[in-house]
């Protein structure tokens, strides 16, 4: 199974693991899925860890390798709109990999970073992971363009996750950039050494899981909910939130107000 799912305590693993480089394939989106769901329903895990199996890779995207009937147009635009009734029948484009794409987490996840981090990698990293350490070895890019294929930046929602320059220089060159611009530009959170990176990372994880399960649930929700909303809509949705698991958060010195 290339992609592997595990747990430890109270920690998810996710990990990317099919040949050199990690490249997905339908049957792997297909398994992140189930991972996800796995993952965020299971009461005992509070936060998730991401990587690629390997040095070389965190993974460098799609396999675009993989044989796929042609169909015909009619029956692609199907496809397209009713991914779902094909999935059982056939593995292709689109399948399971828009539906992991789509999928909601209310639990964390901090990715570790090795090596090549392209494509569908990159697009997975952006949507399932909240705070990011890369080795320095680590390289970042959307080389889509380079095989024709435009869309990128919409299909990722990049410019929820870097500014517009930056966004639109790496979907229309191709080219990667590496671990200490990406940080630059606030795509990753630390660079480390290559062979510190997952440790950095399970670090953060369990300082993470030493909260308790409703705290760190009500903080996603709190900045889920709120990311998207104007100034005064946002300060009031948070506060009921935040208000809300207060009347059943049992805290020291609880005589006092906050």
């Amino acid at each position: 199974m290339p992609l592997i799912y595990e747990t430890k305590g109270h920690i998810g693993y996710f990990r990317i693991e099919n040949g050199k480089v990690n490249v997905f394939d339908p049957p792997m989106h297909r398994e992140f899925l189930k991972a996800l769901k796995r993952f965020e329903s299971d009461p005992e895990v509070k936060v998730g860890v991401i990587s690629g199996a390997g040095e070389k890779a965190f993974s460098a995207g799609d396999d675009m390798k993989f044989e796929q009937r042609l169909a015909p147009p009619a029956e692609r635009l199907e496809r397209h709109f009713f991914p779902e009734h094909h999935n059982e029948k056939e593995m292709g484009y689109p399948g399971d990999d828009r539906a992991a794409m789509a999928f909601r987490r209310r639990k964390p996840v901090i990715a570790a970073v090795n090596g090549w981090c392209l494509g569908r990698g990159l697009m997975y990293l952006l949507h399932h992971s909240d705070i990011r350490i890369a080795g320095a070895s680590a390289k970042f890019g959307f080389p889509e363009i380079s095989f024709g294929m435009g869309g990128t930046s919409g299909l990722t929602l990049i410019q929820k996750h870097l500014p517009r320059n930056v966004a639109l220089e790496m979907v229309l060159t191709g080219k990667p950039i590496d671990a200490k611009r990406a940080e630059a530009v606030h795509l990753i959170n630390h660079v480390v050494p290559d062979e510190d990176v997952m440790r950095f990372a399970e670090e953060i994880a369990a300082g993470i899981a030493e909260h308790p399960a409703s705290a760190i649930r009500t903080e996603m929700e709190s900045y889920l909910c709120t990311e998207n909303l104007d100034h005064d809509t946002g300060l009031a949705v948070g506060e009921h939130i935040y208000r809300l698991q207060r009347l059943v958060t049992d805290v020291k010195n609880s005589d006092v107000e906050f």
